[in-house]
């Protein structure tokens, strides 16, 4: 097999938020999407933060959150609740593990 049948461009991948504690507090499911493959740089920084220096991992994670179009959902300042943004870093680095 040649690589470049390997080779693709990233692919933008529904991720939901639909446990118990997130459905009793917005009623229904939180959507968000990421690419399936990240730059290597950004995958090794991620895969080797280490627990204590989570800010550089909230950094990390800020920059793959996007909407269905591709678009930063953090982008102009925005940022989400505490309990929601510890879920999303826990799905993103669940999915990207795979």
């Amino acid at each position: 097999m040649k690589l470049t049948q390997l080779a693709q461009k990233p692919q933008l991948v529904r991720i939901t938020l639909d446990d118990n504690e997130t459905l009793d507090a917005y009623g229904e499911p939180l959507e968000f999407w990421i690419y399936d493959r990240q730059p290597l740089n950004q995958y090794v920084k991620l895969a080797t933060a280490k627990p204590e220096d989570f800010g550089s991992i909230v950094h990390l994670i800020n920059d793959m959150i996007l909407d269905e179009d591709g678009n930063s959902v953090l982008a102009e300042d925005r940022i989400l609740p505490t309990g929601i943004m510890t879920k999303v870093i826990s799905k993103v680095v669940e999915t990207l593990g795979k």
